[in-house]
């Protein structure tokens, strides 16, 4: 498995695991670590960035509706969207890594980033769904990059940063939710609000900016920034492989649970009574805790060879929140939360992990995270779409919340299949 720790959290899509510098290139990297505060600042706030422009917009989602006149159906357009181009940026950003380099790649997707939260506020709505498109291939950009680039810089001390950097994106989205509803206020409209992380996007860029400029000295134009380490096509076919297919739908169950989540859980709340600025708190709340899932999860799972009973536990502890807003949405709403929270992190977590730890070599767990990313975020682009749509047909949140804990009950049968003892690309 390369040397990998086990126990420490797992990564997506690693743009660097299969990429040779250019000699020129690889000599900036060295001279640029010889400034590791520079990097750390630019590590934290692409981190931050990374789920602050989606965390922010789920407490204000009634107010953009009434503004753009849509139903819940076309009001789910814009958590789902994202999730779309989530899934197909997940493809291009290696090439973009091996074509212009990981911090040119990186600086690209910030700009991207700000651009695309502004866009979302201008007002032909046209403009929103745009905007969302561009967020999501900015993010997925930023998805891919990040870990490699941690591990390469930082190799002495890569768990640690792994944690800063991860820790660093939940604060980003926690802060994001919680501060919603009160910059609403503050700035007198939700376009405000929504637009003013496009400020923290523009100040990372410019930290990288310097990075990008100094990591291409040398190289010719046109230049490719890397070489392949791999011939295309190498290692085995994981669109042939059962035990990759069961990985990829259970990152994508999962992922499909939390983005409904994200998408209605404030509406949820405000629907059955809740004031709008609690409703935030309370999401920001279960955002928060997500912490403690992704971290015991994970540590659990590396020291197990099955994670079957891991897989059915965290299912169960989605299900029970799920329940929850089925039956006292309002009187036990902090309980609920915290216990989708500690779900989700712990399902996301175990999801990465299972990608390495079924894996034979490190070179198949690149492929199958990239895998398992694409078809996971292209899946979960179905459950706000669907859920909006059954809630509007249906005129509650009853049905939808059924449908939701049908799929808890799919991610645990995954998980029997995903979490057992095999390798892909290796011993079966």
């Amino acid at each position: 498995m390369s040397g990998t720790d086990s126990t420490a959290p797992a990564d997506l899509i690693d743009a660097e695991e299969d990429l040779i510098p250019a000699p020129q290139v690889a000599a900036a990297r060295r001279r640029l670590r010889t400034h590791p505060a520079l990097l750390l600042v630019g590590i934290v706030l692409a981190a931050v960035n990374m789920r602050a422009a989606l965390a922010g917009v789920s407490p204000l989602l009634n107010e953009m509706a009434q503004h753009f006149h849509l139903a819940a159906t076309a009001t789910s357009l814009v958590t789902t969207i994202p999730l779309v181009f989530m899934g197909l940026g997940s493809l291009i950003a290696p090439r973009a890594a091996r074509r212009w380099g990981t911090e040119a790649a990186l600086c690209g997707a910030l700009v991207a980033l700000c651009g695309g939260i502004v866009l979302r506020i201008a007002p032909p709505v046209a403009a929103l769904f745009a905007g969302c498109a561009v967020v999501g291939a900015s993010i997925a950009l930023l998805n891919v990059l990040m870990p490699g680039l941690i591990k390469r810089d930082f190799p002495e001390r890569a768990a640690g940063m792994t944690a800063l950097y991860s820790t660093a994106m939940i604060l980003g989205a926690t802060v994001s939710a919680a501060s919603a509803v009160p910059l609403e206020n503050a700035l007198g409209s939700w376009q405000g609000s929504l637009v003013s992380w496009a400020l923290l996007a523009a100040v990372a860029a410019l930290v990288w900016l310097p990075q990008a400029v100094l990591a291409r000295r040398g190289t010719h134009h046109g230049e490719a920034a890397a070489t392949p380490a791999h011939a295309a096509g190498s290692g085995p076919k994981l669109t042939r492989s059962p035990l990759a297919w069961q990985v990829t739908v259970f990152m994508g169950s999962q992922s499909l649970i939390a983005y409904v989540i994200i998408a209605w859980m404030p509406t949820i709340f405000t629907d059955h009574g809740m004031g709008k600025s609690e409703a935030g708190l309370v999401f920001a709340f279960s955002t928060l805790v997500q912490t403690v899932g992704s971290f015991v999860v994970p540590t659990l799972a590396g020291r197990m060879r099955r994670q079957r009973a891991l897989g059915v536990a965290v299912s169960a502890l989605m299900a029970c929140g799920v329940t929850g807003l089925l039956i006292a949405p309002v009187a036990g709403a902090w309980l609920w939360a915290a216990i989708l929270g500690v779900g989700q992190g712990g399902a996301l977590g175990l999801a990465l992990t299972m990608m390495v730890l079924r894996s034979g070599d490190a070179h198949t767990a690149a492929r199958l995270s990239g895998m398992s990313q694409t078809g996971g975020y292209l899946l979960a682009a179905v459950g706000p779409l669907a859920l909006g749509a059954v809630h509007q047909a249906t005129d509650g949140w009853t049905v939808p919340l059924l449908l939701l804990l049908a799929v808890c009950a799919g991610l645990a049968l995954l998980a029997l299949g995903a979490g057992r003892d095999r390798r892909i690309g290796g011993a079966s």
